[in-house]
């Protein structure tokens, strides 16, 4: 019984052994996709594209939200000399602008994710035959995105965000 356990702990041992060595022959490489995206060239334009379509919407949303607040002062302040078709009429008008409010809100938002899914994807799709290269090039088994893989350590030689960020900002000059 000693025997049979004994043997199986060392075939147990070996199999651990030989699946290290065989990681351990394999090179890992890993890019931080948020750096590529803060620090790129294009990544830059998508970040500034976002902002304006949210400035955009926002610049919307607030002039509703003012055109609302003026409806309530003028409904609140005039609500004993208005006359009953006056107020009525008012707060129809008030209730139609938070309704046309909250629905550009809405659209806003939907808005914003179309367009960000979009842009990302359209990035994504840009980088990836450049990571594939440089995967190719440096000898790297596998590459991991920081960002996804939850990978809490990696040592400095195996980034290579910094190259991918070179090449994507050169493929962009160089296609203009």
């Amino acid at each position: 019984m000693k025997k049979m356990w004994l043997i199986a702990a060392l075939a147990v041992l070996f199999i651990g052994a030989a699946v290290n060595l065989t990681y351990a022959q394999g090179k890992i490489g890993v890019i931080d996709s948020q750096q590529v995206l803060e620090k790129s060239a294009e990544g830059k334009k998508v970040i500034a594209r976002l902002q304006e379509a949210e400035k955009a919407n926002t610049g919307k949303i607030n002039k509703l939200d003012e055109d609302i607040r003026t409806l309530q002062t003028k409904l609140n302040t005039q609500r004993l000399t208005l006359t009953d078709e006056a107020s009525l009429q008012l707060q129809s008008d008030l209730e139609r602008r938070q309704t046309e409010r909250k629905r550009v809100a809405e659209d806003a938002m939907a808005s914003m994710q179309e367009l960000s899914q979009r842009l990302f994807l359209r990035l994504q799709s840009e980088l990836m035959p450049i990571v594939q290269a440089l995967g190719k090039e440096k000898g790297y088994d596998i590459i991991f995105d920081a960002q996804k893989s939850g990978a809490i350590y990696w040592a400095p030689t195996s980034d290579i965000t910094e190259d991918v960020i070179k090449r994507y900002d050169a493929s962009k000059a160089s296609g203009k």
